[in-house]
């Protein structure tokens, strides 16, 4: 092995470093708080026009278009869940996302838990997996 392709062997490793520290550091394509919503919009029709169930597992947010896929990490546990975006919110200022109680549920974000004291909501990373094609279901005439 020669010195040149030594220096080329680490400097490629250092790239990979980098590369790594890189993809770490975006991560999430969002971060904020999340909140959920339930009882009072329950069996009402979603921004898409689905009919909203609250122990499914979906989300609301503002932006993504309908039907994308999300992952959910709960940053101060590291707990995590895919939900897809069927409606828009939240309506409430410093907010990103709406969870259902279903999807809330399984990331321990419905206040069940002491962790959250009964507020319902975290500090959340949002990374997109597969973004929606805003599909719309037809409401009946």
């Amino acid at each position: 092995m020669t010195l040149q392709n030594l220096w080329l062997g680490v400097i490629g490793a250092a790239i990979l470093v980098a590369g790594a520290i890189v993809l770490q550091l975006n991560r999430f394509d969002e971060t904020g708080v999340a909140s959920w919503y339930g009882p009072g919009f329950n069996g009402n029709l979603t921004a898409n026009g689905e009919v909203y169930d609250m122990y499914e597992v979906s989300a609301a947010h503002k932006s993504l278009p309908f039907g994308s896929i999300v992952r959910i990490t709960d940053l101060e546990t590291g707990k995590s869940l895919v939900v897809r975006i069927n409606d828009r919110g939240p309506f409430v200022d410093g907010r990103i996302i709406d969870l259902s109680y279903g999807a809330a549920r399984l990331i321990g974000l419905s206040g069940e838990t002491p962790r959250h004291n009964g507020r319902g909501i975290t500090k959340v990373g949002i990374k997109v997996l597969v973004k929606g094609d805003g599909y719309y279901v037809k409401r009946p005439e």
